[in-house]
């Protein structure tokens, strides 16, 4: 379908704009004034509209024409990107990479990876995506996302993935520090922790089937968005039940928190990096062994300085 606006058209108004006249253009472009004008010429014949006003001693853009120059920049730039992109993509980059988290995991453990991918100046649009328990395999199995820090074993789906260990994660039942079962004699019994609500992280999961982990059938749940807001939900003594060790130190020495132990305990788990194993891109690669042998997550998993 012919259309009247092309690029060298958009390209040729934003050239006499900013050099001011049509002569500018010219010596700009590389091109000699009556080409100049014959682009305009025509630009206004196919559009039937006035795009410069004549009437003075210098031609200016119409109000029309302003509102094609405002717009028609926008899709020079997107063609712009447009072109670059495509070279990036023949050399093997992604023009963007999506980055699945565990909700176990604090966001600002991928930021040090982060930093140092932007410094190589390759513009690749980087994406994080908090998940919540099964969500992370969730969202790789469905290509929400192209990779996924602190995915557990448990809930993994078949597929052909790759995966690369992170370090265990333990956890402790933790209750505000003025909770009645603070002062409760330990270990805590399932009639003991059944009669206050359970703070419950919702699975960001779409299609595998949702994990939980340490609710009782005759236990109130009290459901958030994620690990942080069910952090606060326990130490404002709304709910309780089983928290990452990791993310709860802060409130343990502050005391906003304490520990108590319980008739079964819940044992650690392992997280895990994973992608489709099919995957190659280069960003993706990148993060991937970087990842692998940044200490960053494995020291605060540990509590190393």
């Amino acid at each position: 379908m012919h259309t009247a606006i092309t690029i060298d058209a958009l390209k040729v108004l934003d050239a006499i704009d900013r050099k001011g006249s049509f002569a500018g253009a010219a010596n700009e472009l590389f091109r000699v004034p009556s080409a100049i004008s014959y682009t305009v010429q025509k630009l206004e014949e196919d559009l039937n509209v006035a795009v410069f006003d004549r009437s003075g001693h210098r031609a200016s853009l119409t109000p029309a024409g302003r509102y094609l120059l405002q717009e028609g920049r926008a899709l020079l730039e997107a063609a712009e990107n447009l072109a670059h992109t495509t070279k990036q993509v023949a050399q093997g980059w992604e023009t963007r990479l999506r980055i699945g988290f565990n909700s176990l995991l604090p966001a600002d453990c991928l930021f040090p990876a982060v930093e140092a991918f932007y410094e190589l100046g390759v513009p690749v649009e980087v994406q994080i995506k908090e998940e919540v328990f099964a969500g992370s395999w969730d969202a790789l199995q469905d290509r929400r996302v192209d990779l996924v820090v602190g995915a557990d074993q448990s809930s993994k789906p078949a597929g052909n993935f790759t995966t690369h260990p992170l370090g265990e994660i333990g956890f402790e039942f933790a209750v505000a520090a003025d909770h009645p079962l603070a002062s409760a004699d330990e270990p805590l019994t399932e009639e003991d922790i059944s009669q206050y609500p359970a703070a419950v992280a919702a699975d960001t999961s779409r299609s595998l089937p949702p994990g939980h982990a340490g609710i009782f059938r005759r236990q109130r749940t009290l459901t958030v968005a994620n690990i942080d807001q069910k952090i606060a939900i326990q130490e404002s003594g709304l709910g309780v039940g089983w928290l990452p060790l990791p993310r709860i130190r802060g409130q343990l020495a502050r005391g906003t928190l304490v520990t108590k132990q319980v008739h079964e305990p819940r044992a650690p788990i392992t997280l895990h990096m994973a992608r489709h194993a099919d995957d190659q891109g280069k960003a993706l690669m990148w993060f991937w062994h970087r990842l692998s042998s940044d200490p960053t997550i494995g020291q605060w998993l540990s509590n190393t300085p």
